[in-house]
Protein backbone atom coordinates (compact mmCIF):
# COMPACT_ATOMS: atom_id res chain seq x y z
CA UNK A 1 0.00 0.00 0.00
CA UNK A 2 1.54 3.56 -0.84
CA UNK A 3 2.25 5.40 2.01
CA UNK A 4 0.43 8.63 2.17
CA UNK A 5 2.25 12.09 1.81
CA UNK A 6 0.17 14.20 4.67
CA UNK A 7 -0.01 17.54 4.79
CA UNK A 8 -0.16 19.50 7.84
CA UNK A 9 -3.79 20.42 7.27
CA UNK A 10 -6.32 18.86 5.34
CA UNK A 11 -6.25 21.08 1.63
CA UNK A 12 -5.44 20.90 -1.85
CA UNK A 13 -3.10 18.41 -3.63
CA UNK A 14 -0.46 20.25 -5.13
CA UNK A 15 -0.55 17.74 -7.89
CA UNK A 16 -4.25 18.13 -9.14
CA UNK A 17 -5.85 20.62 -7.05
CA UNK A 18 -8.33 17.57 -5.78
CA UNK A 19 -9.25 18.31 -1.84
CA UNK A 20 -7.09 15.61 0.19
CA UNK A 21 -5.20 15.13 3.77
CA UNK A 22 -2.28 14.66 1.43
CA UNK A 23 -0.12 17.14 -0.20
CA UNK A 24 0.06 14.82 -3.05
CA UNK A 25 -2.62 12.55 -3.26
CA UNK A 26 -2.55 8.57 -4.17
CA UNK A 27 -4.13 9.22 -7.58
CA UNK A 28 -1.63 11.55 -8.80
CA UNK A 29 1.17 9.35 -7.13
CA UNK A 30 0.14 6.33 -9.74
CA UNK A 31 -0.22 8.79 -12.56
CA UNK A 32 2.98 10.78 -11.91
CA UNK A 33 5.11 8.42 -10.99
CA UNK A 34 5.54 5.42 -13.59
CA UNK A 35 7.65 2.49 -13.80
CA UNK A 36 10.80 3.32 -15.34
CA UNK A 37 14.14 1.96 -16.25
CA UNK A 38 16.65 4.78 -15.66
CA UNK A 39 20.66 4.54 -16.31
CA UNK A 40 22.22 3.24 -13.53
CA UNK A 41 25.21 6.42 -14.08
CA UNK A 42 23.15 9.90 -15.15
CA UNK A 43 19.38 8.75 -13.96
CA UNK A 44 18.22 9.69 -17.18
CA UNK A 45 14.63 7.67 -17.96
CA UNK A 46 14.08 4.90 -20.55
CA UNK A 47 11.62 2.41 -22.35
CA UNK A 48 14.74 0.09 -22.70
CA UNK A 49 16.72 -1.78 -20.94
CA UNK A 50 19.90 -1.10 -21.74
CA UNK A 51 22.29 -1.62 -18.63
CA UNK A 52 24.17 2.10 -19.27
CA UNK A 53 22.80 4.91 -21.73
CA UNK A 54 24.77 5.41 -25.05
CA UNK A 55 25.64 8.91 -23.59
CA UNK A 56 27.24 7.93 -20.39
CA UNK A 57 29.05 4.76 -22.48
CA UNK A 58 30.66 7.83 -24.96
CA UNK A 59 31.13 10.19 -22.09
CA UNK A 60 31.11 8.94 -18.52
CA UNK A 61 29.81 11.68 -15.60
CA UNK A 62 31.82 12.08 -12.87
CA UNK A 63 30.54 10.46 -10.24
CA UNK A 64 29.43 7.12 -9.95
CA UNK A 65 26.35 6.28 -9.81
CA UNK A 66 23.03 8.41 -9.84
CA UNK A 67 19.04 8.00 -8.57
CA UNK A 68 15.84 10.10 -9.27
CA UNK A 69 12.70 9.52 -8.19
CA UNK A 70 10.46 11.38 -11.05
CA UNK A 71 11.04 13.13 -14.15
CA UNK A 72 11.23 17.03 -14.42
CA UNK A 73 7.65 17.32 -15.96
CA UNK A 74 4.42 18.05 -14.92
CA UNK A 75 3.10 18.18 -12.76
CA UNK A 76 6.75 17.59 -10.47
CA UNK A 77 8.38 21.13 -12.54
CA UNK A 78 5.58 23.13 -10.69
CA UNK A 79 6.02 21.59 -7.60
CA UNK A 80 9.79 22.18 -6.97
CA UNK A 81 9.00 25.65 -8.78
CA UNK A 82 7.03 26.73 -5.84
CA UNK A 83 9.20 24.13 -3.24
CA UNK A 84 12.55 25.95 -3.87
CA UNK A 85 11.14 29.88 -4.69
CA UNK A 86 7.58 30.08 -3.27
CA UNK A 87 8.64 28.52 0.56
CA UNK A 88 6.80 25.45 -0.27
CA UNK A 89 8.36 24.21 2.47
CA UNK A 90 5.37 21.74 2.90
CA UNK A 91 6.48 19.63 0.17
CA UNK A 92 9.66 18.26 1.35
CA UNK A 93 8.80 15.72 3.04
CA UNK A 94 6.62 14.40 0.63
CA UNK A 95 9.35 14.71 -2.05
CA UNK A 96 11.88 13.00 0.39
CA UNK A 97 9.35 9.89 1.04
CA UNK A 98 8.89 9.95 -2.72
CA UNK A 99 12.76 9.71 -3.21
CA UNK A 100 13.10 6.75 -0.64
CA UNK A 101 9.97 4.93 -2.11
CA UNK A 102 11.54 4.70 -5.64
CA UNK A 103 15.23 4.06 -4.21
CA UNK A 104 16.44 1.12 -6.64
CA UNK A 105 18.26 -1.73 -5.02
CA UNK A 106 20.92 -1.13 -6.62
CA UNK A 107 21.62 2.07 -4.48
CA UNK A 108 22.33 -0.85 -1.67
CA UNK A 109 21.63 -0.84 2.48
CA UNK A 110 25.02 0.29 3.71
CA UNK A 111 25.38 3.58 5.00
CA UNK A 112 26.77 6.26 2.85
CA UNK A 113 27.86 9.92 3.77
CA UNK A 114 25.01 12.60 3.02
CA UNK A 115 26.17 15.99 1.52
CA UNK A 116 23.02 18.36 -0.16
CA UNK A 117 24.90 20.83 -2.65
CA UNK A 118 25.51 24.11 -1.60
CA UNK A 119 23.63 27.38 -2.19
CA UNK A 120 25.93 30.53 -1.47
CA UNK A 121 24.99 32.68 1.09
CA UNK A 122 23.40 35.22 -0.72
CA UNK A 123 20.99 32.83 -2.17
CA UNK A 124 20.42 31.26 1.25
CA UNK A 125 19.64 34.77 2.79
CA UNK A 126 17.06 35.67 -0.05
CA UNK A 127 15.61 32.39 0.12
CA UNK A 128 15.35 31.79 3.71
CA UNK A 129 16.66 27.52 3.03
CA UNK A 130 18.53 25.61 1.12
CA UNK A 131 16.07 23.36 -0.50
CA UNK A 132 18.87 20.71 -1.06
CA UNK A 133 19.75 20.37 2.78
CA UNK A 134 15.61 20.24 3.67
CA UNK A 135 15.33 17.34 1.20
CA UNK A 136 19.26 15.26 2.64
CA UNK A 137 18.05 15.70 6.61
CA UNK A 138 15.30 14.37 5.83
CA UNK A 139 16.59 11.84 4.31
CA UNK A 140 19.30 10.79 6.05
CA UNK A 141 16.63 10.45 9.55
CA UNK A 142 14.60 8.12 7.73
CA UNK A 143 18.05 6.25 6.65
CA UNK A 144 20.19 6.72 9.93
CA UNK A 145 22.61 8.24 7.64
CA UNK A 146 25.05 10.84 9.24
CA UNK A 147 24.57 13.97 6.95
CA UNK A 148 25.91 17.85 6.90
CA UNK A 149 25.11 20.78 5.74
CA UNK A 150 28.00 22.56 5.80
CA UNK A 151 30.88 20.48 4.57
CA UNK A 152 30.52 21.72 0.79
CA UNK A 153 30.81 25.18 0.09
CA UNK A 154 29.43 27.59 -2.74
CA UNK A 155 32.04 30.45 -2.78
CA UNK A 156 29.89 32.91 -5.01
CA UNK A 157 26.76 33.38 -5.88
CA UNK A 158 25.99 32.24 -9.79
CA UNK A 159 23.08 32.50 -12.33
CA UNK A 160 20.48 29.83 -11.92
CA UNK A 161 21.97 26.83 -13.97
CA UNK A 162 18.46 25.95 -15.55
CA UNK A 163 18.56 29.47 -16.78
CA UNK A 164 21.67 29.13 -18.86
CA UNK A 165 22.12 27.72 -22.08
CA UNK A 166 24.23 24.14 -22.47
CA UNK A 167 27.25 25.67 -23.46
CA UNK A 168 27.46 27.71 -20.90
CA UNK A 169 27.18 25.58 -17.82
CA UNK A 170 30.32 24.00 -17.28
CA UNK A 171 31.73 27.90 -16.98
CA UNK A 172 29.10 28.89 -14.62
CA UNK A 173 30.40 26.86 -11.75
CA UNK A 174 34.04 27.53 -12.52
CA UNK A 175 35.83 27.62 -9.15
CA UNK A 176 32.42 28.00 -7.55
CA UNK A 177 32.54 24.86 -5.44
CA UNK A 178 34.90 24.07 -2.27
CA UNK A 179 35.27 21.56 0.37
CA UNK A 180 35.65 23.06 3.62
CA UNK A 181 39.10 22.81 5.15
CA UNK A 182 38.52 20.95 8.49
CA UNK A 183 36.28 18.64 6.65
CA UNK A 184 38.40 17.16 4.40
CA UNK A 185 39.80 14.58 6.13
CA UNK A 186 36.91 13.18 7.36
CA UNK A 187 35.75 12.90 3.33
CA UNK A 188 38.86 10.26 2.65
CA UNK A 189 37.46 6.89 1.80
CA UNK A 190 33.63 7.54 2.43
CA UNK A 191 31.07 6.71 0.23
CA UNK A 192 29.66 10.04 -0.74
CA UNK A 193 25.57 10.72 -2.14
CA UNK A 194 25.02 14.13 -3.16
CA UNK A 195 21.16 15.34 -2.96
CA UNK A 196 19.33 18.13 -5.04
CA UNK A 197 16.13 18.58 -6.12
CA UNK A 198 16.65 18.68 -9.89
CA UNK A 199 19.55 16.73 -11.96
CA UNK A 200 19.06 18.80 -15.83
CA UNK A 201 22.62 18.33 -17.50
CA UNK A 202 25.33 17.08 -14.49
CA UNK A 203 27.20 19.79 -14.71
CA UNK A 204 26.91 20.87 -11.07
CA UNK A 205 27.20 17.28 -9.88
CA UNK A 206 30.47 16.28 -12.11
CA UNK A 207 32.27 19.57 -10.70
CA UNK A 208 31.28 18.73 -6.88
CA UNK A 209 31.88 14.63 -7.71
CA UNK A 210 35.49 16.62 -9.10
CA UNK A 211 36.50 18.19 -6.16
CA UNK A 212 35.05 14.76 -3.46
CA UNK A 213 37.08 12.35 -5.37
CA UNK A 214 40.22 15.26 -5.77
CA UNK A 215 39.51 14.80 -1.44
CA UNK A 216 39.99 11.23 -1.30
CA UNK A 217 36.09 10.23 -1.49
CA UNK A 218 35.49 6.13 -2.41
CA UNK A 219 32.53 6.98 -4.69
CA UNK A 220 30.22 9.57 -5.44
CA UNK A 221 26.80 9.37 -5.98
CA UNK A 222 23.74 10.91 -7.00
CA UNK A 223 20.45 11.07 -5.97
CA UNK A 224 17.44 14.32 -6.89
CA UNK A 225 14.07 14.51 -6.69
CA UNK A 226 13.83 15.11 -10.54
CA UNK A 227 15.73 13.86 -13.37
CA UNK A 228 14.87 16.13 -16.75
CA UNK A 229 14.52 14.20 -19.02
CA UNK A 230 16.62 13.66 -22.55
CA UNK A 231 15.59 15.72 -25.12
CA UNK A 232 14.50 13.04 -28.19
CA UNK A 233 12.22 11.41 -24.96
CA UNK A 234 9.42 13.50 -25.71
CA UNK A 235 8.79 14.34 -21.66
CA UNK A 236 9.70 17.91 -21.55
Amino acid sequence: MKTKYLAHWPGLCGGCGQLDDARICEDCIVRFVPALSRCPRCAIGSTSHALICGACLRTPPLFDASWAAVDYAFPWAGLIMQFKFHEGLDLADSFADLMLENRPPSMGQSSRLILPVPLSRARIRQRGFNQSWELARRLAKKLHWPSHADFLLKTHDTPEQMSLPLHRRVSNLKGVFALATKEKSLIQGQDVVLVDDVMTTGATMNSLAELLKQAGAASVGVWVFARTPAPDSGSR
